[in-house]
């Protein structure tokens, strides 16, 4: 009886009151899970990290190749199955690489017992003593001071397959941001919009005064349902349907012509053809230049550029739809194609256009992702006029200082700062044994003299060795750092508040 009593007992422990079945073990099961997955993709990326990083390969569906060390690239490309690897998927580089190593630090900070929202609320007050050091190293920076910006950007792009072009890239982005931001500094940049699309009617290759207006309709005769069909039978009835379609046609265009209208956009059409030969024979008699196959997502960059309106419908193709430029006109590019340029646009809206070449589209579109995050760079300083050393000087200043502050906090809170501040080294460590160097002699020497309170002390990996890496000009804006960390940790936080996944269909 007593044997029957205890397994009773035991068989009521996994039970609530309600008499479903609760699995303690589930939650616990489910974090390291989440934890293990996000862990998979920052190893993944972590090899890219740093001027020595190495490349990417990564092959999509289809079979189109890309080589890229742009972790942003990596994470977009990647086939992501677990949820939370897609949580870790939000960032660069550095964000998905403090997070996998945060995410490991809470691995064993739970294999001890400790509690996941303890853990969360501790790095919660890290971060925010982090962003309180990483404010305390920089220094600020004056938009004026050009030299500082392309020392910036050049840090940026000596990470990218590009680097050897970084002289001619970062002043280009330098200026692409400053133009933007402040119209008096002179460019030698495309100040206007740049269509990739060639002129379709070659009568008519330069506009001034240009009246630009953007149709989303087209310019060929209307067909009828799937359902119907149109059957002619005599040669009276063809030249009727040929006389109406011209006459159709003829309408749309002088109503065009009547608008003032001078340059003509036409979206891409899926259904029929966007603009007939006829329709362009039309255009063309009346001094209309035309540029087709504009893709739908360029709609709404391009009318905040130019200042014009899409039009859906011939009978809305009024003057107060058009948009104004000083100049369009098709330029060549040295025997390799043609570009559509309008430069003047009287709008309001402010844009400058970067024209990349390349060998293949392989280095075009490596080129473009590029100079995108040398533009990010500029465009932080901007935000927040703050420069602050790189080569993982911040990290290892962060890790010394909240070592530091995990000894004024009490009981398991100054355990899960401690292990936050370990964590951080992550990022010197990988910088290093990317470059060849012995990772824990190099975070050893880097914690010493960040510990004696030489802040500039970064990885030199030029030289191979530690260096005051502001008089090497490796700097990087202090809004970068500060959102690294902040991401980061919000993202690690994100996870360990997660207990259970729920598919549903």
């Amino acid at each position: 009886m007593p044997e029957a009593m205890g397994s009773m007992r035991a068989s009521n422990m996994g039970r609530n009151k309600g008499g479903a079945y609760v699995d303690r073990d589930k939650p616990a099961q489910i974090r390291f899970s989440n934890i293990s997955a996000a862990k998979a993709v920052a190893d993944a990326v972590r090899t890219s990290l740093g001027p020595k990083g190495m490349d990417k390969m990564i092959q999509d569906e289809k079979g189109d190749v890309t080589i890229t060390n742009d972790g942003a690239t990596i994470l977009k490309q990647m086939q992501v199955l677990h949820p939370a690897a897609k949580m870790a998927g939000d960032g660069t580089t550095s964000v998905v690489v403090i997070a996998g190593a945060l995410l490991e630090a809470c691995s064993k900070l739970l294999q001890r017992g400790i509690h996941p929202t303890t853990i969360s609320e501790s790095f919660q007050k890290a971060v925010e003593k982090g962003v309180e050091v990483l404010t305390g190293m920089s220094r600020p920076v004056l938009l004026s001071d050009r030299e500082t910006l392309l020392n910036s950007a050049t840090t940026s792009l000596c990470s990218k397959v590009v680097s050897q072009y970084s002289s001619l890239l970062a002043p280009m982005s330098v200026d692409a941001v400053m133009r933007v931001i402040d119209p008096a500094t002179a460019t030698g940049l495309v100040e206007g919009l740049v269509l990739t699309q060639r002129i379709s009617n070659t009568g008519v290759s330069r506009v001034e005064k240009a009246r630009i207006g953007l149709i989303q309709f087209c310019l060929s005769p209307p067909k009828c349902d799937m359902d119907n069909q149109i059957v002619v039978s005599d040669y009276a009835q063809m030249d009727r349907v040929l006389r109406e379609e011209r006459a159709y046609i003829l309408n749309m265009v002088k109503q065009i012509k009547k608008a003032g209208c001078n340059v003509l956009l036409i979206q891409k059409s899926i259904l029929r053809d966007a603009l007939s030969d006829l329709a362009l024979h039309f255009l063309n008699k009346m001094k209309i230049m035309v540029v087709k196959e504009i893709e739908r997502e360029d709609i709404e960059f391009i009318c905040k550029t130019l200042g014009t309106k899409p039009i859906a419908h011939i009978d809305h193709f009024i003057p107060e739809m058009l948009g104004s430029a000083e100049l369009a006109e098709e330029v060549s590019l040295d025997g390799s194609g043609k570009l559509v340029k309008i430069t003047g646009c009287a709008s309001p809206g402010k844009t400058v256009t970067i024209v990349v070449r390349g060998s293949n589209k392989l280095v075009i579109e490596e080129a473009e992702r590029s100079i995108h995050d040398a533009l990010c760079v500029i465009r932080c300083l901007v935000k927040r006029r703050a420069l602050i050393a790189g080569g993982g000087a911040p990290e290892i200043e962060l890790a010394v200082r909240l070592a530091e502050y995990s000894r004024t906090l009490a009981g398991m809170e100054a355990y899960c700062v401690r292990a936050y501040a370990d964590a951080l080294e992550v990022i010197p460590s990988t910088l290093a044994e990317n470059a060849g160097l012995n990772p824990i002699s190099t975070v050893t020497e880097l914690r010493n003299r960040h510990a004696q309170g030489d802040k500039s002390a970064g990885i030199n990996v030029r030289k191979g060795g530690i260096s005051n890496i502001l008089e090497e000009l490796v700097v990087q804006p202090l809004l970068v750092s500060i959102s690294a960390l902040t991401l980061s940790t919000e993202t690690v936080r994100s996870i360990l508040k997660i207990d259970d996944v729920v598919n549903t269909r």
